[in-house]
């Protein structure tokens, strides 16, 4: 999928999160909150990321993570981390392995099961529930 074709498939947020690195603000996206048994998958290209069994209460942890998505661990090969050293900070990227859309940012979280925490924008997330 070309630039131009991720432009018309994707809204202007959608576009800047995950093809300039944007960030949406917190608590404004439709997952951060979801509860549902499902699977999300990457808005650009579909590919699944994560199930709602990681998925983690983005209520509660810490205060600086809190609103967005949030996962302890992606499916194995979905999601790869880049060094990230914008802003005078470092981070670890996470991006779609397929597409290499942005999605977020990974962090260490010893209250999860992983010690892992996926912080990842709503916007660049799909969503699917779980087939009953």
């Amino acid at each position: 999928m070309d630039i131009e074709e991720r432009k018309n498939k994707l809204t202007k947020r959608e576009y800047i999160v995950t093809q300039k690195k944007g960030t949406e603000t917190a608590f404004t996206g439709e997952h951060w909150d979801r509860r549902e048994e499902g699977g999300y998958f990457c808005k650009v290209c579909e590919q699944k990321l994560f199930t709602s069994d990681t998925k983690l209460d983005s209520s509660q942890g810490p205060l600086g993570l809190r609103g967005w998505p949030a996962f302890d661990q992606a499916i194995p090969g979905t999601v790869e981390y880049l060094d990230d050293d914008k802003y005078g900070m470092h981070r670890t990227e996470a991006v779609c392995s397929k597409c290499k859309a942005h999605l977020g940012h990974i962090f260490n979280d010893e209250e999860t099961e992983t010690g892992k925490h996926l912080c990842i924008n709503s916007c660049s997330l799909d969503f699917k529930p779980k087939e009953k």
